[in-house]
Protein backbone atom coordinates (compact mmCIF):
# COMPACT_ATOMS: atom_id res chain seq x y z
CA UNK A 1 0.00 0.00 0.00
CA UNK A 2 1.08 3.56 -0.58
CA UNK A 3 1.38 6.22 2.13
CA UNK A 4 -2.28 7.18 1.66
CA UNK A 5 -3.47 3.56 2.10
CA UNK A 6 -4.17 3.08 -1.59
CA UNK A 7 -3.23 -0.19 -3.23
CA UNK A 8 0.01 -0.25 -5.19
CA UNK A 9 -0.09 -2.14 -8.48
CA UNK A 10 1.94 -4.92 -6.83
CA UNK A 11 -0.90 -5.44 -4.31
CA UNK A 12 -3.60 -5.98 -6.93
CA UNK A 13 -4.67 -9.32 -8.35
CA UNK A 14 -7.61 -10.48 -10.46
CA UNK A 15 -10.71 -11.11 -8.41
CA UNK A 16 -10.14 -8.38 -5.82
CA UNK A 17 -13.22 -6.21 -5.44
CA UNK A 18 -14.63 -3.37 -3.41
CA UNK A 19 -17.91 -1.49 -3.14
CA UNK A 20 -18.76 2.14 -2.42
CA UNK A 21 -22.34 3.20 -1.77
CA UNK A 22 -24.10 6.55 -1.98
CA UNK A 23 -27.71 7.68 -1.72
CA UNK A 24 -28.56 10.10 -4.52
CA UNK A 25 -30.28 13.11 -2.96
CA UNK A 26 -32.30 16.00 -4.35
CA UNK A 27 -29.33 18.24 -3.51
CA UNK A 28 -26.97 15.98 -5.51
CA UNK A 29 -29.18 16.29 -8.60
CA UNK A 30 -29.56 20.07 -8.29
CA UNK A 31 -25.84 20.58 -7.67
CA UNK A 32 -24.82 18.23 -10.48
CA UNK A 33 -27.12 20.10 -12.89
CA UNK A 34 -25.48 23.37 -11.82
CA UNK A 35 -21.90 22.11 -12.01
CA UNK A 36 -22.30 20.18 -15.27
CA UNK A 37 -24.70 22.53 -17.01
CA UNK A 38 -26.98 19.54 -17.74
CA UNK A 39 -30.38 21.03 -16.90
CA UNK A 40 -32.38 18.44 -18.85
CA UNK A 41 -35.98 18.61 -17.64
CA UNK A 42 -36.08 14.84 -17.08
CA UNK A 43 -33.73 15.54 -14.14
CA UNK A 44 -35.02 18.90 -12.93
CA UNK A 45 -38.73 19.22 -13.75
CA UNK A 46 -41.10 16.72 -12.10
CA UNK A 47 -44.13 17.73 -14.15
CA UNK A 48 -42.27 17.22 -17.42
CA UNK A 49 -40.57 14.05 -16.21
CA UNK A 50 -43.92 12.48 -15.32
CA UNK A 51 -44.86 12.71 -19.01
CA UNK A 52 -41.80 10.66 -20.06
CA UNK A 53 -41.32 6.91 -20.18
CA UNK A 54 -39.68 7.19 -16.73
CA UNK A 55 -42.85 8.48 -15.07
CA UNK A 56 -40.89 10.93 -12.92
CA UNK A 57 -37.52 12.56 -12.40
CA UNK A 58 -34.35 10.54 -12.74
CA UNK A 59 -30.76 11.25 -11.72
CA UNK A 60 -28.19 12.19 -14.34
CA UNK A 61 -26.41 9.13 -15.72
CA UNK A 62 -23.01 10.66 -15.06
CA UNK A 63 -23.99 11.56 -11.50
CA UNK A 64 -24.75 7.88 -10.97
CA UNK A 65 -21.51 6.91 -12.73
CA UNK A 66 -19.56 9.18 -10.40
CA UNK A 67 -20.16 6.61 -7.66
CA UNK A 68 -17.84 4.33 -9.68
CA UNK A 69 -15.21 7.07 -9.56
CA UNK A 70 -15.65 7.24 -5.78
CA UNK A 71 -15.15 3.46 -5.54
CA UNK A 72 -11.92 3.74 -7.55
CA UNK A 73 -10.66 6.78 -5.62
CA UNK A 74 -11.61 5.62 -2.13
CA UNK A 75 -11.63 1.82 -2.20
CA UNK A 76 -9.86 0.00 -5.05
CA UNK A 77 -7.16 0.88 -5.98
CA UNK A 78 -7.85 3.88 -3.74
CA UNK A 79 -5.81 7.03 -3.14
CA UNK A 80 -3.22 7.54 -5.88
CA UNK A 81 -5.30 5.90 -8.62
CA UNK A 82 -5.86 7.82 -11.87
CA UNK A 83 -8.60 7.05 -14.40
CA UNK A 84 -7.34 6.34 -17.92
CA UNK A 85 -10.64 5.26 -19.43
CA UNK A 86 -14.17 4.09 -18.72
CA UNK A 87 -16.60 2.23 -20.92
CA UNK A 88 -20.13 1.89 -19.57
CA UNK A 89 -23.70 1.01 -20.44
CA UNK A 90 -26.65 2.68 -18.73
CA UNK A 91 -29.16 -0.09 -17.99
CA UNK A 92 -31.86 1.44 -15.79
CA UNK A 93 -32.78 4.82 -14.28
CA UNK A 94 -31.82 5.99 -10.81
CA UNK A 95 -34.32 8.09 -8.90
CA UNK A 96 -33.85 10.67 -6.16
CA UNK A 97 -33.53 8.76 -2.89
CA UNK A 98 -32.06 5.60 -4.46
CA UNK A 99 -28.89 4.17 -2.96
CA UNK A 100 -26.32 3.31 -5.62
CA UNK A 101 -23.83 0.53 -4.81
CA UNK A 102 -20.79 0.74 -7.12
CA UNK A 103 -18.61 -2.36 -7.23
CA UNK A 104 -15.22 -2.49 -8.91
CA UNK A 105 -13.48 -5.82 -9.53
CA UNK A 106 -9.93 -6.32 -10.80
CA UNK A 107 -9.94 -8.17 -14.13
CA UNK A 108 -6.26 -7.82 -15.08
CA UNK A 109 -3.04 -6.21 -13.89
CA UNK A 110 -0.13 -4.82 -15.94
CA UNK A 111 2.78 -4.49 -13.49
CA UNK A 112 5.13 -2.89 -16.03
CA UNK A 113 2.73 -0.02 -16.76
CA UNK A 114 1.17 0.10 -13.25
CA UNK A 115 -2.28 -0.29 -14.83
CA UNK A 116 -5.30 -2.40 -14.01
CA UNK A 117 -8.54 -3.15 -15.82
CA UNK A 118 -11.61 -3.20 -13.57
CA UNK A 119 -15.12 -4.48 -14.13
CA UNK A 120 -17.48 -1.75 -12.95
CA UNK A 121 -21.09 -2.12 -11.90
CA UNK A 122 -23.70 0.05 -10.19
CA UNK A 123 -26.77 -1.47 -8.60
CA UNK A 124 -29.86 -0.09 -6.97
CA UNK A 125 -31.23 -2.90 -4.85
CA UNK A 126 -31.10 -5.93 -7.19
CA UNK A 127 -31.13 -3.94 -10.44
CA UNK A 128 -27.97 -3.27 -12.43
CA UNK A 129 -28.20 0.37 -13.49
CA UNK A 130 -24.70 0.72 -15.04
CA UNK A 131 -22.07 -1.81 -16.06
CA UNK A 132 -18.76 -1.54 -17.88
CA UNK A 133 -14.98 -1.54 -17.57
CA UNK A 134 -12.42 0.98 -16.39
CA UNK A 135 -8.69 1.23 -16.96
CA UNK A 136 -6.77 2.84 -14.12
CA UNK A 137 -3.16 3.63 -13.33
CA UNK A 138 -2.04 3.37 -9.74
CA UNK A 139 1.04 3.78 -7.59
CA UNK A 140 3.94 1.34 -7.58
CA UNK A 141 6.05 0.27 -4.62
CA UNK A 142 8.79 -0.78 -7.06
CA UNK A 143 8.84 2.67 -8.68
CA UNK A 144 9.02 4.37 -5.27
CA UNK A 145 11.88 2.10 -4.25
CA UNK A 146 13.77 2.74 -7.50
CA UNK A 147 13.33 6.51 -7.07
CA UNK A 148 14.57 6.33 -3.47
CA UNK A 149 17.61 4.31 -4.55
CA UNK A 150 18.39 6.80 -7.34
CA UNK A 151 18.15 9.66 -4.85
CA UNK A 152 20.48 7.84 -2.42
CA UNK A 153 22.94 7.05 -5.21
CA UNK A 154 22.92 10.68 -6.35
CA UNK A 155 23.52 11.88 -2.81
CA UNK A 156 26.38 9.42 -2.34
CA UNK A 157 27.91 10.30 -5.71
CA UNK A 158 27.91 14.03 -5.27
CA UNK A 159 24.60 14.71 -6.98
CA UNK A 160 25.39 13.29 -10.41
CA UNK A 161 22.73 10.92 -11.73
CA UNK A 162 23.37 8.95 -14.92
CA UNK A 163 20.52 9.11 -17.41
Amino acid sequence: MNELNGYDIEDLHPGMQATYSKTITEADIVLFAAVSGDNNAVHTNEEFAQSTRFGGRIAHGFLTASVISAAVANRLPGPGAVYLGQQMRFRAPVRPGDTVHATVKVLSVDLAKARAVLATECRVRDTVVIDGEATVMTTSAAARQAAAQATQAAAAGGGVVAA
